[in-house]
């Protein structure tokens, strides 16, 4: 399998997002994941026009295939040049397989095809996968990383303050707006994925934070009127995600942490330490916005771990 850039064909390219039309206007899925969506769909696309198929006309047979050569090229020596491009491991499998049930299945009840090539595609097992998180020491060093007497410095404290005190997703914190912060009563209005609304106390100390930044360092970054994010950038237009994970990457090695981090690790560690700290699960599941109970249930695993590990450490029979 080559990578290949080639525009699709019409047909391909108008079903592909009549598909992801229909998934936003009956499942409200984020933009995030529609574009994952389309990508996975693009690329089979390309794949199969080799083949000498259309999207549309895939069999069960095109889609082993396709996801075995897949597999296979994701392991050459070469792709340790662009890993993040290249990379087919079990979760990438996973969701390939999701976002193709759900294409195929969205044909059949089209009645576009009679039939689903993936009835008989078996999901990769993926096993228990804990996210990871700091130590409450870890998280202290964290915070205290950015330099509060530089502008820059406000902000950054404010965004690590506020993620780890209300447990924000990355797109969450750097999307938020003034109109979403009601600093009176101390909650941060969100908008989560699908379209849901959650309101979170963000506590003191981010209040505190927030509070500083807004007063003293805001002002300086906002060049136009118009603008009402809450953590500009240097341009003055809101930050990228990627520019929060180069921060945070930043202010954990000035912090001394060496744990592997994610853009998520403050949410996990808010999640992780309200559980250790005997907080309701359910409560914890409002706070993140988690659809499903049971994609909160991996905190109390990485609580049960950490507990574990303190006891054999420092119990004298552990």
């Amino acid at each position: 399998m080559t990578p290949d850039t080639s525009p699709l064909s019409p047909e391909d390219a108008a079903g592909i997002e009549r598909f992801a039309d229909h998934l936003w206007l009956e499942y409200g899925l984020a933009a995030n994941t529609l574009a994952s969506y389309r990508s996975d769909l693009t690329l089979l696309s390309r794949w199969l026009r080799e083949q000498g198929r259309g999207l549309d006309a895939a069999d069960a047979p095109d889609l082993k295939t396709y996801l075995s050569q897949r597999h296979q090229r994701s392991r050459l020596p070469a792709d340790r040049q662009r890993p993040h491009r290249n990379r087919f491991g079990a979760r990438s499998q996973a969701r390939f397989i999701t976002v193709c049930r759900r294409y195929y299945g969205w044909l059949v009840r089209e009645r576009i095809r009679g039939d689903d090539p993936t009835a008989n595609l078996d999901m990769p097992n993926l096993g228990r996968s804990l996210p990871k998180t700091l130590s409450t020491a870890e998280v202290e060093s964290l915070l205290l990383a950015p330099d509060v007497e530089h502008t820059l410095g406000l902000r950054d404290r404010a965004m690590l303050e506020l993620m780890y005190a209300s447990g924000l997703r990355v797109s969450e914190l750097v999307a938020l707006r003034r109109d979403e912060l009601n600093l009176q009563q101390g909650i941060v209005r969100l908008i989560g994925k699908g379209g849901k609304e959650r309101l979170v106390p963000m506590g003191e100390l981010a209040l505190d934070a927030l509070n500083q930044w807004l007063q003293s360092g805001w002002p300086v970054l906002i060049r136009a009127a118009d603008v009402d994010c809450v953590f500009p950038s240097t341009h003055g237009g809101p930050m990228t995600r990627q520019n929060f994970w180069i921060l945070i990457k930043r202010y954990a090695a000035a912090a001394g942490i060496h744990t592997p981090l994610s853009p998520h690790t403050l949410r996990h560690a808010f999640a992780t330490h309200l559980i250790e700290h005997g907080a309701d699960l359910r409560a914890v599941q409002t706070l993140l916005g988690h659809a499903d109970l049971s994609t909160t249930q991996i905190y109390t695993h990485v609580a049960r771990a950490r507990l574990k590990a303190i006891h054999a450490e420092h119990h004298p029979r552990g």
